[in-house]
């Protein structure tokens, strides 16, 4: 029995001694599924068959959530968010992930990989117009209510169902009812104040956010990021605080923190080895930065992430 529910939904995980696991999407070869590269249930049946995911783990694919019921709190990068009815959270390959249920808990869960749209679409960077799929956990988390609530519960249906067909185009219907569903979110998600921001600035900021997740560990200051961008630092600035609610400088800082927090809970790296990756010039130079923006030193930091892991 236990073999039979792992061919259904198949996950391999990469173990590396006192690291975080992460999940890859297997090849999916059970008679329910109806391509590889995606995996759509009800949520309830996706905890039974891997109660372990409860424990801080990463995916190298896109996840995506959606709860029907439920209460409790999940953590995104750190990050803790309730769950409760209409709750929906989306996830980009390689943010750390756990959650902690309070009695039952349901509604979808969709898994897919890159690959799904890389021959569907023209544009490789598709995903990234959607505020959700940026990697920014405070932007992937979202609460629906009424006609958007039903729209997005009716859309997971279809694909949960469309998962389990053989019919033709099933895949190409799947693919069609996630870009609903993705658009159907963010209209929600769109702040009235910004509808009228011009789409010029929301690229320059998108291009800027790209370039700090690649740049982050050599490039600290905004007018490096400016020079890139053809703009001053000025402007950049202004329209980091404008669109996002904080200076330019802040922006890059959380992302250092986030990835060291990334690196701290993987106990195999000692806190010297993991400054030295963040381009630190000392382990003191990189505690001091650390403990300022956290409140806590790594040392800390990794502690108590270690004892959650454990509980």
């Amino acid at each position: 029995m236990q073999k039979v529910l792992y061919q259904y939904l198949c996950y391999t995980m990469q173990k590396v001694k006192n690291t975080i696991p992460v999940y890859d999407i297997c090849s999916l070869n059970s008679e329910h599924h109806a391509h590889g590269n995606l995996v759509a249930e009800p949520f309830g049946a996706y905890l039974k068959i891997h109660p372990n995911l409860h424990l801080p783990h990463r995916h190298s694919f896109y996840h995506v959530v959606f709860f029907t019921k439920g209460k409790g709190f999940h953590t995104i990068d750190f990050e803790n968010f309730d769950v409760r009815a209409g709750h929906i959270y989306f996830m980009i390959p390689g943010q750390v992930h756990s959650w902690s249920f309070t009695g039952e808990v349901d509604g979808y869960v969709i898994n897919f990989s890159e690959d799904l749209f890389r021959s569907f679409l023209a544009s490789d960077t598709y995903l990234e117009q959607y505020s959700f799929f940026r990697g920014v956990a405070q932007e992937s988390v979202h609460q629906l209510k009424g006609s958007t609530y039903n729209e997005v519960n009716r859309l997971f249906e279809n694909i949960v169902k469309e998962v389990s067909s053989k019919g033709l185009f099933a895949v190409d219907i799947i693919r069609t009812t996630l870009i609903q569903l993705f658009i159907a979110v963010q209209r929600n998600a769109v702040p009235v104040t910004t509808t009228n921001t011009p789409l010029q600035n929301h690229l320059i900021l998108s291009n800027f956010r790209k370039l700090v997740d690649k740049h982050y560990a050599e490039k600290r200051l905004p007018k490096e990021y400016a020079a890139l961008l053809y703009i001053t630092p000025n402007h950049l600035n202004a329209l980091s605080k404008d669109l996002l609610g904080k200076p330019a400088g802040e922006l890059i800082r959380d992302r250092i923190l986030l990835e060291a927090k990334r690196w701290l809970i993987n106990v195999d790296k000692s806190i010297a080895e993991i400054a030295l990756q963040l381009n630190f010039s000392d382990n003191s130079h990189f505690t001091k930065f650390f403990k300022k923006h956290t409140a806590q030193t790594p040392e800390e930091f990794r502690k108590a992430a270690v004892s959650n892991r454990k509980n």
